[in-house]
């Protein structure tokens, strides 16, 4: 082969392998909100969605760090990271509160996050949580939600059913679930979990990528 052909095959194969590469990368899924930079008042109405005053909290109310994470109950990475998040909170105790905000993208979701709505107005809210994270497999099959499981996890925890069931569907929890969705579409939240730290977005996905922005949170929290 001549040297003017090897050179131009070359350079088509080139572009080649840009093109591919570039495809992959357009067809992988957002691992964060848009995190463009806002105007004063988009980020004003951002930060306000963030937190509710109805939002459970995990850990100190007045903590100096702030975790949001918009989470649905039957998303098996939201399971996987909550061990995490247990983590982080021994480690700073005093330091960092987590903000639970729904997120019922999954089968059966809106009725697993009215089962915490009923559990945290019986101040039930983290063992309903964790009793119904840990039988997910069992309830949030991919085959179709097993609500029944659930309402067993939650009563397992302590829940009272009876209760629960005449309160799910009140106007407060129906609001609850409302302004939630609002606030997922304001911040654009496309999948869970979304962790946000002090009011920024963790922009790369990961169990010690968390870890890592809590910390330096925290450091210049002292």
């Amino acid at each position: 082969m001549n040297r003017p052909l090897l050179v131009l095959g070359t350079l088509a194969f080139a572009v080649l392998v840009f093109f591919i590469g570039r495809s992959m990368i357009d067809q992988s899924p957002p691992s964060v909100v848009n995190a463009e930079p806002a105007g004063k008042n988009e980020a004003s109405t951002v930060n306000n969605a963030l937190i509710r005053p109805y939002s459970p909290i995990l850990g100190p109310e007045n903590a100096p760090v702030t975790i949001v994470e918009f989470f649905d109950p039957a998303c098996e990475a939201c399971r996987a990271m909550h061990p995490v998040l247990t983590e982080i909170r021994e480690q700073y105790p005093d330091e960092v509160r987590i903000v639970m905000r729904y997120a019922a993208f999954h089968d059966g979701s809106d009725i697993a996050v009215r089962i915490l709505e009923t559990a945290r107005r019986q101040d039930l809210f983290k063992p309903v949580l964790e009793a119904l994270l840990e039988a997910q497999p069992q309830w949030a099959s991919h085959a179709g939600a097993r609500l029944d499981i659930a309402w067993e996890a939650a009563k397992t925890a302590g829940l009272d059913i009876d209760k629960a069931r005449q309160e799910m569907n009140s106007a407060d929890i129906n609001n609850v679930l409302i302004q939630d969705a609002a606030d997922i579409k304001t911040v654009n939240v496309r999948q869970t979990p979304t962790f946000f730290v002090d009011g920024l977005p963790l922009l790369s996905f990961g169990a010690e990528q968390l870890k890592e922005m809590v910390r330096k949170h925290v450091e210049s929290a002292r």
